[in-house]
């Protein structure tokens, strides 16, 4: 195998990775959203999160006794990050649907490129910019209702997208840097301890009390974060936050799937023209046309 071979190949296996954490996530919101009935909002965060670290942390504990003190750092700045973010969106599932905070949230994809080139002081592409532009319409008509206003649910979720894009940038930065693994189980547990204190401010802490709420916790705790992010940090040590953006366009997908299979939750005809639109504008910033047809014409030329 020639160096681009192998690198090809490891890149494939990371996107496939990637997938698999971005089907997970999809289910987070429907499971958020069943914990919320019974548990506040910063305590599920950290029922969530220690869980998550705890199953992470009992696996790879060899791993992670052995972090430096610049993983520690590291993960100390991810799992401050990830607690902005889902306190956002959890406190946005009270008052929106699963299926529109699954695609708010994969703005993400659109802030990634926009937030690399104004730290890296990049040009915007002009396909970038046409795909901003469909991306923000679609929103428009997911969420926007007769007295054209957001929800104050909505604007959660775009803050939530916000920040996540800054988690995936920084993510991609630091697993360059120190082990991958370690990083990834040890955000959670800085994730876990914001939502202690803070459940602790405003709240009070306590456990599930329901069925439903523990199989909710526990999914989000070994599901999405124990499995998903730590794939997460593996996978994006091997490939590019473009890439990683990209599949993860296909989160609000499995979020609304999860939603219509479990809660037969369905999005107005306006909200899923205005989802379609979404999707079109993230593939337009994300995808590389030209190469897309150079490509195709080269496998007819050899054909």
């Amino acid at each position: 195998y020639t160096m681009r071979e192998i690198r090809g190949n490891m890149q494939l296996k990371a996107d496939l990775m990637m997938l698999i954490a971005t089907l997970c996530w999809g289910s987070s919101y429907l499971f958020f959203k069943m914990g919320l009935e019974t548990i506040e909002p910063l305590n599920l965060i950290f029922i969530r999160f220690t869980i998550g670290f705890l199953v992470a942390g009992a696996i790879f504990y060899k791993r992670i006794l052995r972090a430096d003190r610049t993983t520690m750092k590291y993960s100390f700045i991810l799992g401050t990050i990830l607690f902005i973010a889902f306190a956002a969106i959890t406190f946005a599932l009270k008052t929106t649907s699963v299926s529109n905070a699954g695609f708010l949230v994969c703005l993400s994809v659109v802030f990634v490129p926009l937030i690399s080139s104004f730290i890296l002081k990049e040009k915007l592409s002009r396909k970038l910019l046409v795909g901003v532009c469909f991306a923000f319409s679609g929103i428009g008509m997911l969420t926007l209702n007769s007295q054209l206003t957001l929800t104050l649910g909505d604007i959660l979720c775009i803050l939530c997208a916000f920040f996540y894009a800054i988690h995936i940038i920084l993510t991609s930065k630091f697993t360059k840097h120190v082990d991958s693994l370690s990083l990834g189980v040890l955000q959670l547990g800085f994730c876990a301890l914001w939502g202690l204190i803070f459940s602790f401010i405003f709240e009070t802490p306590k456990l599930p009390e329901t069925t439903n709420a523990w199989i909710s916790v526990l999914a989000l705790g070994i599901v999405c974060s124990a499995l998903g992010f730590t794939i997460q940090s593996i996978a994006q040590k091997y490939t590019t936050p473009t890439h990683t953006g990209l599949i993860f366009s296909f989160e609000p997908i499995s979020a609304a799937l999860f939603a219509y299979i479990f809660i037969g939750e369905t999005l107005t005809v306006q909200g899923y023209i205005g989802a379609g639109i979404v999707i079109m504008g993230i593939l337009i910033a994300e995808l590389d046309f030209r190469k897309l047809f150079q490509k195709k014409n080269r496998l007819k030329q050899t054909a």
